[in-house]
């Protein structure tokens, strides 16, 4: 193209460019150019979690060793945090309040153990999620790998912790007259249920954390709250004989409820069925599955917005 100057010459003037009028996306598909971090599909991101295995693995047990590096007893810890929670629960609880009303000592102990034991396995994956991407910028920021890794490491974190403090918990279950059995075997699949349960909260949380990093600071209450509507110290339909059944059944029907109640059926014998809720075994199931594909779901669905801004 041409036109003519204000003293007669002649001026060429550069043709259109091929990409005016082009938004952005347009521009990046025409040059097979891609968002920087972008999200993948769901089944691509499953594959790539699953090719992060070894890394999940490897990172969740480096986490458990650092944990207690500074302290004299070093991993004894694991076991004596939640041990020493029981003893004090067991004083205040136990002797003082007699929150163990209806049931012998020797069923109300290892009850009680296992209670803490159970419970802090969930606790610990919460308060772990939440800080999951907030406490990791610098690792989120430098390199790329799906996200969902880390609160998933975490949750297996607290897994082998618990297997450890396992124990001790049968220890204490044998010392008080609860010998290994076939029930014991029920211990496996509840521990699962319970993993895929913490799981998915912990990624609910690590998506929730990441917004707001104060959740960090309100988080303790909560779950002291649900522990105490949990029968972590107490039994449920003992404790509630007395008021309205609708309510014995909505504690007991909350999970972290369940997966106590489960573990402490298969550990001590005179914790017998009559003690659980009805269709316990599709209630834990129903929300192991919920929360961890939900949670899964809802992580993935940020995932291009960790570690921006």
């Amino acid at each position: 193209m041409s036109e003519t100057t204000h003293d007669g010459a002649v001026a060429m003037s550069a043709p259109p460019s091929p990409d005016e009028g082009l938004s952005a996306a347009e521009l990046a598909d025409r040059y097979g150019l891609s968002v920087s971090g972008a999200r993948p599909s769901l089944g691509a991101y499953v594959s790539q979690l699953w090719g992060r295995r070894h890394f999940i693995l490897a990172f969740s047990q480096a986490k458990l060793t650092a944990q207690y590096s500074q302290a004299k007893l070093g991993q004894l810890w694991q076991v004596a945090t939640p041990l020493l929670n029981a003893l004090v629960y067991f004083l205040i609880f136990g002797l003082i309040l007699e929150a163990h009303r209806g049931m012998p000592l020797e069923v109300y102990i290892p009850f009680l153990v296992t209670g803490v034991f159970v419970f802090t396995f969930t606790q610990s994956s919460v308060m772990a999620g939440v800080r999951a991407i907030s406490g990791n910028l610098g690792l989120v920021r430098a390199l790329h790998f799906p996200r969902a890794s880390l609160p998933i490491s975490f949750a297996l974190q607290q897994l082998q912790q618990l297997l450890f403090s396992m124990i001790v918990l049968v220890v204490v279950a044998v010392a008080f007259g609860s010998y290994p059995a076939m029930s014991w075997l029920l211990i496996f699949p509840v521990l699962a249920l319970q993993f895929l349960f913490n799981m998915g909260l912990a990624l609910v949380m690590a998506r929730m954390g990441a917004k707001t990093p104060d959740l960090a600071q309100l988080m303790p209450f909560v779950m002291r709250t649900w522990m105490y509507a949990s029968g972590v110290m107490f039994s449920i339909p003992l404790m509630l004989k007395d008021k309205p059944a609708w309510i014995a059944d909505v504690l007991q029907w909350n999970p972290a409820a369940i997966y106590m109640d489960l573990m402490r059926f298969a550990l001590i014998d005179g914790y017998g069925r009559e003690n659980l809720p009805p269709h316990v075994w599709a209630v834990g199931l129903g929300w192991a599955v919920l929360v961890a594909i939900g949670g899964f779901v809802y992580f993935w669905k940020a995932e291009e917005r960790y570690g921006r801004g």
